[in-house]
């Protein structure tokens, strides 16, 4: 079956990117998406308290909605984290606004955090079922106190996502990567802290910060600081880029965050300096460029007890991830590791 919904993956490369997103929303939710079997259990981890199936995970973006975690889930990611959701539903930058790069196994968005606000995304998540579902929270871009919306996420969801990220990397939100300065990061992740420590200690769960790849050095060290400072889990590395490197698609011009292929180094350099930035104290959670089992390997080899991905299955369709589990295992065992924990940072 997973080639047969490979193949109709590749057949929606026909429609316009968005109506082929929709469209695999509504596929899934009808219950015609594939079905995985059972992974080497070497590739079950705990990160920051929480117990994966397999360290690999669905990033954001796919399910905006909380929509089809539960398909996705059976389709054999270890964890999938649903988002960006923001207070109140807002229709997102005007379209075209999501474009393939297929010469370049890449995409470029700028959705601006479309979304149906959290009323829907909580009625959905409140009736899940099993599976470690996150949490992916933002602001909104009228709003008048963003580090507010941030705060009203957390509280509204509270109980309901086994772990929450802050998203304050998208480059679609006029003035949202100014949250990543010190200061203002001091700010929100204060604000933040507080409103947590405040609500029921039964849903206290970890909470991670997504931060951009296109951070310098003393901002990547500034960063690790406040967050540990305020008792953050972990960091998710990374977004989208701003930056082009040479692009073969006749898209390769319009404006928004590059994600796919092109990322990967970029994404892998960042994840090495978090790394030694963070030098044990946070957990890292690696995103951006991964499409092979040889990729995913060697981000967790850089530092990260968990990966992420998205833009490949665009490409490559839902059976990557099953491909890259079972490509995954096998490199473990080939070096050595009867588990994917004894492989974080080895590099």
């Amino acid at each position: 079956m997973t080639l047969a919904h490979d193949l109709i993956a590749r057949g929606l490369h026909l429609l316009d990117p968005e109506d082929a997103h929709r469209a695999t929303i509504a596929g899934l939710a009808m219950g015609l998406g594939p079905r995985a079997v059972a992974y080497d259990p070497m590739l079950n981890t705990d990160i920051a308290g929480i117990s994966l199936p397999n360290c690999i995970g669905l990033a954001p973006g796919f399910d905006k909605n909380a929509e089809v975690f539960g398909p996705m889930l059976r389709s054999g990611f270890g964890f999938v984290e649903c988002g960006t959701v923001t207070p109140l539903a807002q229709a997102g930058n005007p379209r075209p606004r999501l474009f393939r790069l297929t010469p370049d196994q890449a995409v470029i968005n700028r959705m601006g955090f479309n979304n149906e606000g959290l009323e829907a995304f909580s009625a959905r998540l409140a009736r899940r079922g099993p599976g470690i579902v996150g949490a992916n929270i933002g602001a909104n871009k009228e709003a008048t106190d963003r580090i507010g919306d941030y705060v009203s996420c957390l509280e509204h969801l509270w109980g309901m996502a086994d772990y929450f990220t802050v998203n304050i990397s998208s480059p679609n939100t006029p003035g949202l990567r100014g949250l990543q300065t010190r200061a203002a990061l001091e700010d929100l992740l204060g604000r933040l802290a507080e409103k947590r420590d405040s609500l029921p200690a039964q849903g206290r769960v970890p909470v991670f910060l997504k931060v951009a790849p296109d951070l310098e050095r003393d901002e990547i060290e500034a960063i690790v600081e406040v967050s540990i400072a305020h008792g953050l889990a972990g960091l998710i590395v990374s977004n989208t880029t701003l930056s082009r490197p040479a692009l073969r698609s006749a898209f390769s011009g319009e404006s928004g965050g590059l994600s796919g292929a092109p990322l990967t180094d970029l994404a892998q350099a960042k994840l090495k300096d978090f790394y030694a930035a963070a030098a044990g104290r946070l957990v890292l959670i690696g995103v951006g460029g991964i499409g092979s089992g040889a990729q995913a390997y060697a981000r967790i080899r850089a530092g990260a007890s968990a990966v992420q991905l998205y833009s490949a299955l665009v490409f490559q369709g839902p059976g990557l991830v099953i491909k890259i589990a079972r490509d995954l295992a096998a490199r473990l065992k080939a070096d050595g590791f009867t588990h994917v924990a004894q492989a974080v940072g080895t590099s």
